[in-house]
C-alpha cells in the first residue's frame, strides 16, 4: 500500500500497516524463528499469507532469512531496524491493555494461544529440581481441554497428549479465566477466591504461582 506522502509515518505504515504484519513482527520478536513457529503464534493466518508478509518484510530490510542446515526450510531473523521496533511493539501491547480490553470477545480467547503465552511466561529458574510437569484442565472446552506443560533446565514444551509423567501442578478453570489472569485483568488470588480457579500441588508451588508463571510477557 502506498500513501505517496513524504511524512515518516505514512512511509512506516505502508511497511507494517498491512494485515497480520505487526503480529508477524510481534512473534519475530518474541523469539520465533521457523515458519511453523510463527504459524503457531499466529492462529488463523493462512499459509500464503504468512508467506507474503515474511515476503515484504525480507523485502523491506526488516528480516533476513536463512537456510536450516542440514534440512529443508528457512528461519526468519530480526534485523536492526526491526529490533528497533521492541519499544514500539510493547507500548503498543501497554496501550492495547489499557484501552482495547474492552473489545475482547469469545472467540478471541484461543486455547492454542493461551498456551503459547503460559509456555512463554514460565520462570525456569524460579521453578525447583530438574523438572516441573504443569497439567491444565480447562472447563469450558469440548475438545483440546487438557493440556500440559513440560519444564526443565533448558525448556518449555506444550504437549496435548498425556506425557505420563507424574504432574506436580494441576490447573483448573475456563480459558476466559486463566487468560484473564495472564493478561493481569485480575489475580490468581482474586479467581481462587471465587472458585474460578483451583491450582493443586505441593504447597512450594502453588503458593508462589505468580513468581514462577507470570503474567502478560511482553518482555520481548
Amino acid at each position: 500500500m502506498k500513501y505517496s506522502q513524504f511524512c515518516p509515518i505514512a512511509k512506516a505504515v505502508e511497511i507494517l500497516g498491512n494485515r497480520w504484519t505487526l503480529l508477524v513482527v510481534r512473534e519475530i520478536l518474541m523469539g520465533g524463528t521457523r515458519f511453523s513457529e510463527l504459524q503457531r503464534g499466529l492462529g488463523t493466518i493462512s499459509t500464503a499469507v504468512l508467506t507474503e508478509r515474511l515476503k515484504e518484510l525480507a523485502e523491506n530490510g526488516m528480516i533476513v532469512r536463512r537456510k536450516i542446515s542440514g534440512r529443508r526450510g528457512y528461519e526468519y531473523f530480526p534485523t536492526p531496524a526491526c529490533n528497533e521496533l521492541k519499544p514500539i511493539i510493547v507500548s503498543l501491547g501497554e496501550w492495547g491493555m489499557r484501552w482495547a480490553k474492552d473489545n475482547l470477545v469469545e472467540e478471541d480467547y484461543d486455547i492454542s494461544l493461551l498456551m503459547l503465552y503460559l509456555e512463554r511466561s514460565v520462570a525456569r529458574d524460579m521453578l525447583p529440581g530438574p523438572q516441573t510437569v504443569l497439567q491444565f484442565d480447562f472447563s469450558d472446552l469440548k475438545t483440546l481441554n487438557r493440556w500440559w506443560l513440560i519444564v526443565d533446565d533448558e525448556r518449555v514444551d506444550v504437549c496435548q497428549k498425556d506425557p505420563g509423567q507424574d504432574v506436580d501442578v494441576y490447573f483448573s478453570s475456563t480459558v476466559k479465566t486463566m487468560a484473564d489472569v495472564w493478561l493481569g485483568h485480575r489475580t490468581y488470588r482474586d479467581a481462587i477466591r471465587k472458585e474460578e480457579l483451583s491450582i493443586v500441588g505441593e504447597q512450594a508451588l502453588t503458593r508462589n504461582v505468580d513468581k514462577w508463571l507470570v503474567s502478560t510477557t511482553f518482555d520481548m
